[in-house]
């Protein structure tokens, strides 16, 4: 992901910052995508695997990038436990 384009995103519900997940909580989520058992913050079954996951600043949200586009919908987003 462009560093320039990180430093600008927020989260659009509390305009908290952005960090990217580490390899293995990206791993885990597609692990959990391929299983599927992740649905998102909508109630929607994540059906797509993700090539990031940019972690809210309190670690309670993810909002998934695919196909380098970050999904910056509140109701797209999931919930880190």
């Amino acid at each position: 992901m462009d560093e320039k384009l990180l430093e600008i995103l927020c989260c659009p519900e509390t305009k908290q910052d952005l960090s990217i997940a580490s390899d293995s909580m990206v791993q885990k989520i597609n692990e959990d995508i391929a299983q599927g058992k992740l649905v998102n913050l909508g109630g929607e079954k994540v059906e797509e695997e993700v090539q990031l996951v940019l972690l809210r600043e309190d670690k309670k949200v993810g909002y998934l990038v695919r196909h380098d586009i970050p999904i910056m919908l509140v109701h797209e987003a999931i919930s880190i436990a």
